[in-house]
């Protein structure tokens, strides 16, 4: 008889006998007392978890959920309807877009703009924005926000006729360009 590849010396919780045939491809279920305590602790080849401590592992093996990555609704709605804030920017994105399309060139990219400020305010208002969040809420509403304010305030500048003069940005250009 060949002994197994991989064999450690049988441990208080090891009940195996010579009626036990699990191979090294076997799979730990629950019904084996594996528990595992959080969700970045995942069973390493022979089913047990790998960490026991909740300090973050030096090489990152798998993905952490963000901050709000929950749901937005209740788990029995529909997926739509469970991811209304992310739907709710991509379609004023969208129709910014198809504004910009359609040669209203300024007020689809400042409805773009604004969506991403809607972004924001729904990131910084709510705790389950689910797929909105992707990073820290902190680094979420900052990124938004600089972005769509951005994009707004550009928009509001564009030429010709611009709606938003600054007078200063012409000073810096002929300093700049003299």
């Amino acid at each position: 008889m060949k002994a197994p590849e991989h064999s450690e010396p049988p441990g208080p919780d090891d009940t195996a006998g010579p009626e036990d045939t699990t191979g090294p491809d076997d799979t730990a279920g629950p019904e084996d007392g594996i528990t595992v305590r959080d969700p970045v602790s995942a069973p390493d080849v022979d089913g047990k978890p790998r960490r026991t401590t909740r300090r973050f592992p030096l090489f990152t093996r798998d993905t952490a959920r963000p901050e709000g990555g929950g749901r937005a609704a209740a788990g029995d709605a529909p997926a739509p309807a469970r991811q209304w804030p992310v739907l709710t920017v991509a379609l004023l994105v969208g129709l910014g877009l198809l504004l910009t399309a359609l040669d209203v060139f300024r007020w689809g990219t400042f409805l773009i703009g604004a969506a991403l400020l809607v972004g924001a305010a729904l990131r910084w208002a709510m705790s389950g924005v689910g797929m909105l969040a992707v990073r820290s809420r902190f680094t979420d509403i900052a990124t938004y926000g600089v972005l769509g304010l951005t994009i707004a305030l550009l928009a509001l500048m564009v030429q010709p006729k611009p709606v938003l003069k600054l007078p200063f940005l012409q000073d810096i250009l002929h300093f700049t360009v003299s």
